[in-house]
């Protein structure tokens, strides 16, 4: 149903915006403001709620849209969400009323929106809210399987109109505006030190898939998806770069089913996760309620390209680790147990992009080494790239880095390459604003020239160090293990000098002192003579 040329032609004429901009801001202030006096104040059923709103107000304007240029060519829109004339019939209908059905053109935003505040509330949560739970491609689409839990929480007509009033007023149509809103509500909760999610930036994300490049033939997973910013940045790359994801049908249909795979353990992040990919076209995405790190992840050699930032919850209990992971690195610390499902999990050839706190990279304990180890000797690791602490501010100020490698269960590395990312094009404190300074851009072009590399020395912000001598420091990752700093020699004077300069200044403290003793004594003989 949501298949449309239009929506491919959308998605490259995206504007890609890094930050949430002012008026978005005041905006979804607002509407977390609203939905805290409606009484919903658990930022993540905002988050949810928010998502169902928006994704109403999409599905119509991608429609509108695909109206605009049907006339435009003297046609007529193929497969529309909203079929002119005909009737739609909620299949879980249960009263004579909603057994009759409503007009698809009834449940389009800009219909219903001027409805009054107590009729429209009615047509969304029985007829709007139900019609996006089962629009999809079928029983067993990702979509249609946990948009089954989905629950309108929104209380009352009121609180609705206000939600509808402020969600009209954004304009979706130039920017990624889920991800916009995600990426603020939920730098609200991690504010609040509530539900402990926080999301990749979306700066951050582009710039690791430009570096791995995904293509239509790509088998692509992020074992811990959240909202699927990878895999929708992914989609949006193969787009933008390649014409046949557009019209070889059976590239169109690899990217819409078996291309993009992703797992969670949060039910509600799986739904954006289905809404957010949908709204990009990608009607039946392989995604799944999974632990990635317990025994029921049977993956094994069989994706091409993974791209993650997984969780760094620090230990969990090993006996429901896989013990196929544990053979890797047998500790209990998440981040080396993702990075040993990563090599686990790829097909041979397959490469992996994963940011990975900055203790992974030098971490001294057996099961640190044993996974450094393992990717730098058994596998090919390709590239470290330092990030400033301030990438995951206001969420957290943790320390990290992108590592990159490729799967050969024969080795393969020779030299590694290191990048100090110095800025991001903002700022490095809570507020994260933007600035000029901007490593990215040169991180992904010397990353995909790596012939002009080879001339750089330790001094520079990029360069090669030899597999050997990774090895002689115990496999260590760090880039100041490498780096040379140079340091410029300051002149001192002589302390001789600086002890004279000490004696004169004192000498001249005394002498305003004693002068200053000298005319307060004149003052109170002058006071006595009165």
């Amino acid at each position: 149903m949501l298949v449309s040329l239009f929506f491919i032609t959308f998605a490259i004429k995206i504007i890609y915006n890094n930050m949430i901009t002012g008026e978005i801001k005041n905006k979804i202030d607002q509407i977390w403001d609203t939905f805290f006096v409606a009484g919903i104040t658990n930022p993540i059923t905002v988050l949810e709620q928010m998502t169902y709103i928006f994704f109403m107000k999409m599905l119509d304007d991608k429609q509108l849209q695909e109206e605009e240029n049907a006339r435009d060519w003297d046609s007529v829109v193929q497969n529309p969400t909203f079929p002119e004339g005909k009737i739609w019939v909620n299949p879980d209908a249960v009263g004579d009323e909603e057994k009759a059905g409503i007009p698809y053109e009834s449940l389009r935003w800009h219909v219903f929106k001027n409805l009054d505040a107590d009729e429209m509330f009615r047509v969304v949560r029985q007829y709007v809210f139900e019609f996006i739970k089962h629009i999809g491609t079928g029983e067993e689409s990702a979509y249609s399987r946990y948009m089954k839990s989905a629950i309108f929480l929104i209380p009352n007509a009121r609180t609705l109109a206000r939600v509808i009033d402020d969600v009209n007023d954004l304009d979706m149509n130039n920017r990624d505006a889920m991800g916009d809103v995600y990426e603020y509500i939920l730098g609200k909760m991690a504010a609040s030190g509530t539900n402990g999610q926080f999301r990749t930036p979306r700066h951050i994300i582009r710039m690791i898939v430009e570096m791995m490049q995904p293509n239509p033939k790509d088998y692509i997973c992020d074992p811990a998806m959240g909202s699927a910013g990878f895999l929708v940045e992914a989609v949006k790359y193969i787009k933008e770069n390649y014409e046949t994801a557009a019209y070889v049908s059976e590239d169109v249909h690899h990217m819409k089913t078996s291309m993009i795979n992703g797992y969670d353990t949060d039910q509600t992040m799986l739904r954006i996760g289905a809404m957010n990919l949908l709204l990009h076209d990608v009607t039946a995405p392989q995604l799944a309620w999974r632990d990635s790190l317990s025994a029921q992840n049977e993956d094994q050699s069989c994706y091409s390209l993974i791209m993650a930032n997984p969780p760094f919850a620090g230990s969990l209990d090993k006996d429901n680790v896989n013990k196929n992971i544990l053979a890797y690195a047998n500790t209990s610390k998440t981040e080396l147990l993702f990075l040993a499902q990563f090599v686990r999990s790829l097909e041979l050839g397959g490469r992996c992009a994963s940011i990975v706190p900055d203790g992974v990279l030098f971490g001294t304990s057996r099961a640190h080494v044993a996974i450094r180890k393992e990717i730098v000797d058994n596998q090919q690791l390709r590239a470290v790239i330092s990030m400033p602490s301030g990438v995951f501010k206001p969420y957290a100020g943790v320390s990290t880095a992108v590592l990159v490698f490729s799967k050969t269960n024969c080795g393969g590395t020779d030299k590694v390459w290191f990048y100090d990312m110095k800025a991001d094009g903002y700022s490095l404190d809570d507020k994260r604003t933007p600035i000029a300074d901007n490593d990215i851009p040169d991180v992904v072009n010397r990353f995909l020239h790596p012939e002009s590399e080879n001339s750089r020395t330790r001094k520079d912000q990029s360069f090669f160090v030899p597999v050997e001598e990774i090895r002689q420091n115990d496999y260590d990752l760090s880039i100041n293990k490498y780096k040379e700093i140079e340091r410029e020699k300051v002149e001192y004077e002589p302390v001789k000098d600086i002890l004279v300069r000490l004696e004169e200044t004192e000498g001249e403290f005394l002498k305003g002192y004693r002068d200053l003793c000298k005319m307060l004594e004149e003052d109170e003989k002058k006071e006595e003579m009165v």
